[in-house]
């Protein structure tokens, strides 16, 4: 089994993998990074990178197989015609317990982030959230736009920085997480006529093994049933 990454789905057109948290997209400081991995590790001379996650993040993540295949999901990910579901963990209290998140984004301090109160070209992000026992809760988002930390940033801003983001939570109150607690739980689109949705669970992370997790989860087990209001 790869350190990096699992094999879920391997078709002519694309691959679906379950990135695990910690993992670079990208190589650097001379270690191959995630997409490169994947790409020998498959044995494949073309492969294109569709969308990414951060490396604190784990989860699924599409690559095309193929120049038509890239396009068409990447045209799909413009239009936001691409179904993205996430599941978060923060050990704060929300200003609210669920709905749309909007704002412009810029920079801050340390590569991070924030949200602005201007909507020009607006990060939009949807979410239900119900509670997890000891002070925790857990969320499922829907983020419609791929901002660079949009669901991080998002969840900050409602008060609610996610567990073990100390790049947006603070620090010390991080120092017991054993990960950052966001994952891509679901991801569904259209290639060829045909509908594809893939589902993964968390894999690693203390919090996504206990009973409270699996009892708060049973809520958001079919996230695109949810009633998503229309943004």
């Amino acid at each position: 089994m790869n350190e990096l990454y699992e094999l879920i789905e391997n078709n002519e057109n694309f691959l679906i993998i379950y990135k695990k948290p910690n993992a670079n997209f990208h190589s650097e400081n001379g270690e191959r990074g995630l997409f490169e991995t994947v790409k020998q590790s498959q044995g494949l001379l073309e492969l294109y990178p569709v969308h990414r996650l951060d490396k604190v993040t784990s989860g699924l993540l599409v690559m095309a197989k193929n120049a038509t295949a890239n396009q068409d999901l990447i045209n799909q990910f413009k239009k936001r015609e691409v179904q993205k579901f996430y599941l978060a963990i923060s050990a704060k209290k929300p200003k609210k317990k669920q709905g749309l998140i909007k704002g412009d984004m810029e920079s801050a301090r340390r590569g991070a982030w924030k949200l602005i109160p201007t909507t020009n070209n607006p990060a939009l992000t949807q979410f239900f959230s119900t509670a997890l026992g000891d002070g925790k809760r857990l969320f499922i988002v829907k983020p419609h736009t791929g901002k660079t930390h949009q669901i991080r940033v998002a969840l900050k801003s409602i008060g609610a920085p996610i567990w073990g983001d100390s790049l947006y939570a603070d620090a010390l109150s991080c120092i017991d997480a054993d990960r950052v607690y966001l994952h891509a739980f679901s991801l569904a689109f259209t290639l060829n006529g045909q509908h594809y949705r893939f589902t993964e669970f968390p894999r690693e992370g203390d919090l996504y093994k206990t009973v409270e997790f699996n009892t708060a989860i049973q809520e958001f087990l079919s996230p695109w049933n949810l009633a998503w209001p229309k943004v």
